[in-house]
């Protein structure tokens, strides 16, 4: 058996295309120990296994934005675009490799899949609440701005304030009460 790779690894590896959640053929053959090469040769033998849904090529447009998520070195590079797998193009990925790495792999990948559309499923209201929020906020912005402006100003007005109690505190006071007369007119 293969050692296990860990759930993040995998996380760290899916992205979103499209709307779906999917695998770079670079990354799955990593994962797999094979070359990209290799993957995808075993992809193309059996293309009729991976219909659109599946597997496809990212757009320029598309791997232009997924290389600036993911750092990637500034020398080198790929000569075709990289083709992507959603979680079904992975399961099918397992009858096309025959690797024990490859199925052993598959099975953690296909896991970490499940785990995410559970979490999905199970925190939809907290998302949807999320979402809601997110445009209250966004909406209210301007306002949550304003009165940001508005309290700063007055706890500066009230430290302006406080300083200026503080000062005439330490001014010397005139003596206020009775005087005698007679120490004016002592000669």
């Amino acid at each position: 058996m293969t050692k296990p790779i860990s759930d993040e690894l995998v996380i760290s590896k899916i992205y979103t295309v499209r709307g779906l959640k999917v695998m770079l053929d670079s990354d799955l053959a990593e994962l797999y120990q094979v070359e990209t090469r290799t993957l995808n040769q075993a992809v193309k033998r059996n293309q009729r296994r991976f219909p659109d849904d599946f597997m496809f090529a990212l757009t320029p447009e598309e791997w232009e934005i997924l290389k600036s998520q993911i750092v990637t070195s500034s020398w080198g590079g790929r000569r075709k675009l990289p083709l992507v797998f959603s979680e079904q193009g992975v399961a099918m990925l397992s009858s096309v490799l025959n690797s024990e790495t490859a199925i052993d792999v598959n099975i953690q990948i296909i896991r970490v899949f499940t785990k995410i559309r559970e979490l999905l499923v199970n925190h939809k209201d907290i998302l949807l609440a999320l979402e809601n929020l997110r445009g209250t906020v966004s909406h209210n912005t301007r306002d949550i701005r304003a009165i940001f402006k508005h309290l700063k100003r007055m706890e500066k007005d009230e430290n302006d304030r406080q300083l200026s109690l503080q000062a005439a505190a330490s001014k010397p006071r005139p003596t206020v009460g009775f005087r005698s007369t007679k120490a004016k007119f002592k000669s």
